[in-house]
């Protein structure tokens, strides 16, 4: 059997340090870049829906929440993982998705000071690939220091990450010919922070990667990453909880070829939205099905840079909304966590038809073809879930992802509340990866969900189905 799948998953699994910067100079960077992109769009005549106003008063992130993050391959191909299982390219291929970051188990490695790069692999020359791979990884990496950041605001709560397309959809979908957003500007994610018996805090996030080099000999980052910093001010200035100009934000940009290694920049816009707390259960909570709104974009929010009280198109929910909205963010959460686990027909009851719940019912995508009907025991946790199979160099090599058992059954009963309290009060009960030596390298969240990977192991006559 060829060792390289043993050495690739050994790699998976080690701690690499990924830089995280900010600073006065990145904020004066992105200024001259969008200096630059507004002179062009004026020479173009672009059309209002081309650009919009930027998000005020962003500023670089202070010096004690700019720690390098130590983090696994593995965690980060986990993260890529758990913000895809609802994704909507293809229509309905959300867990295909999630799965596509096994591509990347080969393109992670670290220098002799212990920063992760990218090895020759991850630098194909194909840039088309190269372009996938920077949005994909881009994904993964500006995640992965934005949960980091709010776990230490927060301490004491969990972070759920809900793609910022399907939240909005039940809102703000455009019906016809099919169920879209259209081409608005829209932020990638929302971050929320939440503990039972209190309202979540929440917010926005773009995240970007480049290829663009960056010498040794300059300090300054990328003009790719000046530009794509200042599309993500504007594309989090397109989304507004409650009124005024009060939600935060996070933008991000993934060097993958930056001088000190893989590095992320990242700017904060700061607010505060907390939503309304929710009761344990009946109509108000999430546990009850929401419906569809018709809620305002076309000149919806006030324009803080202009003075003659002009307003620009944007996603807003109102404060009146904000109830519903809270359920509909934990209940796309539920759907993505049932996903993760190959939930299949389950994880329709928390979306609505604009959300794209019918292509969770039928097997004639990618995505709903898997199902929950794998098992694994890791660390003594029985979990339930999905797995995949793939070769490394010709050796094969299975990938599981799952929620704890007992957790999958509460969301698969619809019981969304007692998921959160029960989930809430195990958070810091979940097995470590060096709990787990029957698996090469693997994955655990606070929220109950673990990916494992691992050489396939010889099978017996007397394996009893379990995959663990």
């Amino acid at each position: 059997m060829d060792s390289m799948a043993f050495d690739v998953i050994k790699r998976l699994d080690d701690f690499l340090t990924v830089q995280v910067h900010s600073s006065p100079e990145l904020i004066v960077g992105v200024g001259k870049a969008a200096a630059a992109i507004d002179r062009r769009r004026a020479k173009a005549k672009a059309k209002k829906e081309d650009s919009g106003p930027r998000k005020p008063h962003v500023r670089h992130v202070p010096r004690t929440e700019l720690r390098p993050l130590r983090i696994t391959p593995w965690e980060l191909l986990a993260t890529f993982a758990r913000a895809t299982t609802l994704a909507r390219q293809g229509r309905g291929r959300g867990l295909a998705e999630h799965w596509q970051g096994l591509k990347y188990c080969r393109a992670f490695a670290a220098d002799r000071h212990g920063s992760l790069r990218l090895t020759e692999e991850g630098k194909a020359p194909e840039q088309s690939y190269r372009g996938m791979q920077a949005r994909e990884l881009g994904r993964a990496f500006g995640l992965a220091v934005a949960e980091r950041m709010l776990s230490e605001r927060y301490p004491d709560h969990l972070i759920s990450i809900i793609d910022a397309d399907t939240v909005l959809l039940p809102g703000f979908a455009r019906v016809k010919p099919v169920a879209t957003l259209g081409a608005r500007a829209r932020p990638d994610f929302l971050l929320e922070a939440w503990r039972p018996g209190e309202g979540s805090r929440v917010f926005v996030v773009t995240v970007n990667g480049n290829h663009q080099k960056v010498t040794a000999k300059t300090s300054a980052s990328s003009r790719t990453t000046y530009r794509q910093l200042d599309r993500g001010s504007e594309r989090v200035e397109r989304l507004h909880i409650g009124q005024g100009n009060g939600t935060p934000a996070l933008i991000t940009s993934t060097e993958f070829l930056a001088a000190a290694g893989v590095t992320v920049h990242v700017l904060a816009a700061g607010g505060d939205v907390e939503l309304p707390i929710r009761p344990p259960s009946g109509t108000h909570s999430a546990d009850a099905a929401v419906g569809r709104r018709r809620l305002l974009y076309v000149d919806s929010v006030a324009d803080p840079t202009q003075r003659d009280n002009a307003r620009h198109n944007a996603f807003l929910i109102p404060d009146d909304e904000l109830p519903w909205f809270s359920r509909v963010l934990a209940r796309t959460h539920a759907a993505g966590q049932l996903s993760l686990a190959g939930g299949g027909g389950a994880v329709g009851q928390y979306l609505i038809e604009e959300q794209g719940s019918k292509y969770f019912s039928e097997t004639t995508f990618a995505g709903t073809a898997s199902v929950q009907d794998a098992k694994a025991d890791l660390a003594g946790q029985p979990y339930v879930g999905t797995d995949q199979v793939f070769r490394i160099n010709g050796t094969r090599v299975e990938a599981f992802s799952g929620m704890a058992a007992d957790l999958y059954g509460l969301l698969a009963d619809g019981r969304v509340e007692e998921y959160r309290r029960q989930v809430y009060e195990r958070r810091d009960d979940w097995p470590k990866s060096k709990d787990v030596d029957n698996w090469g390298a693997s994955s655990f969240r606070p929220d109950g969900t673990a990916l494992a990977i691992r050489v396939v192991p010889k099978r017996t006559s007397a394996d009893d189905g379990l995959v663990g």
